[in-house]
């Protein structure tokens, strides 16, 4: 029920758009998530936006470089990611589920995409 885009290749220091759409979804009662997972590591979470009170969580190694949005009309949700390292390399999942407090566990969630590739190199 999700669906992502906007992965690419990209050169150490630049900028990506991934976009999110859920349109089964009930969009403005669900929490967000975006998690990725490099090859060998375990998923991991990067940042995540509550419907409850439209708070925004981040993990400590994307902040001040990765924004997360949510259009609840378009039922759509962003992740604007700015000067890209080698080690943000990953394939970048959605996820979603009716919950009203932060989880960093990919447990925490019920509906995910199927994920698209990131890849920072030079």
């Amino acid at each position: 029920q999700l669906v992502e885009s906007g992965g690419g290749l990209v050169q150490p220091g630049g900028s990506l758009t991934l976009s999110c759409g859920a349109p089964g979804l009930t969009f403005r009662s669900y929490t967000l998530a975006w998690f990725r997972q490099a090859p060998g590591r375990e998923r991991e979470f990067v940042a995540s936006t509550l419907w409850i009170d439209d708070k925004i969580y981040y993990a400590d190694a994307v902040k001040g470089r990765f924004t997360i949005s949510r259009d609840n009309a378009k039922k759509t949700v962003n992740l604007q990611m700015n000067n890209l390292k080698p080690e943000d390399t990953a394939t970048y999942y959605c996820a979603a589920d009716y919950i009203a407090t932060v989880s960093r566990l990919p447990s925490g969630y019920k509906y995910w995409g199927h994920g698209t590739q990131v890849t920072v190199s030079s």
